[in-house]
């Protein structure tokens, strides 16, 4: 045991971004195309983030030409190259799953007034 949890501290990120669940967040990945690589922006909501160290992930959601994307991160990997807060969303769960079946403005997270 003590093995693996030495090979999974040693995978961690340093510099964890601070964001919560309703948090409008660009998330900055890195896509590889045959031997280019180059870094593409996925902008939206924070819906859920799950589990802890290691396999930590979070989900962010978006809607596009009418259609609603989400996209699962893991937050320890390297093709995640960096996470900017956008605006602070003010909340009163942890899963914020319900934002699937609305529409329009009923979709927006209220912005939390530092």
């Amino acid at each position: 045991m003590d093995a693996l949890k030495t090979i999974s501290d040693a995978s961690l990120k340093q510099e964890v971004p601070a964001f919560a669940v309703g948090d409008t967040v660009k998330v900055h990945v890195r896509i590889k195309e045959g031997d280019k690589s180059r870094i593409q922006v996925f902008e939206g909501t924070v819906i859920a983030k799950k589990h802890g160290g290691i396999s930590e992930t979070f989900t962010v959601r978006r809607v596009a030409h009418g259609c609603g994307i989400e996209r699962v991160f893991p937050l320890h990997s390297p093709v995640v190259d960096r996470v900017e807060v956008i605006r602070k969303g003010k909340v009163r769960r942890a899963k914020l799953y319900y934002l699937r079946d609305r529409v329009g403005k009923a979709a927006k997270v209220k912005e939390q007034i530092r």
